[in-house]
């Protein structure tokens, strides 16, 4: 197993400062998303966009959505042929749709 690559300081402080980005840009849109005020169509066009929110992973935010729990999230995931590992910005056409449809 190799070591990880040696940064200089300023590389691992772009780095750090990057994922923090990251971090909070994907904690405002779960946040959003739980209050209401974002909807999942929404989420899924901004991930078109947006390369941080294509990066989330789709059963966090199915988890986050109101009145949508950690079962209900991996039943409709598994109903729907989507693997829990699946980010948004990996999800194909029909899922998106389907998607789309079982939360609309």
């Amino acid at each position: 197993m190799s070591s990880p690559p040696q940064l200089t300081e300023a590389q691992r402080s772009a780095a750090l400062q990057k994922a923090a980005e990251a971090r909070r840009v994907r904690s405002e849109l779960k946040g959003q998303l739980k209050i209401g005020t974002i909807t999942l169509a929404e989420v899924l066009e901004q991930a078109e966009k947006d390369p941080i929110v294509a990066k989330t992973k789709v059963l966090t935010v199915l988890e986050s959505m109101p009145g949508v729990g950690k079962v209900a999230s991996r039943r409709i995931m598994e109903q729907l042929s989507i693997a829990e590992s699946k980010r948004l910005g990996g999800l194909g056409t029909k899922q998106r749709a389907s998607l789309e449809e079982a939360f609309s």
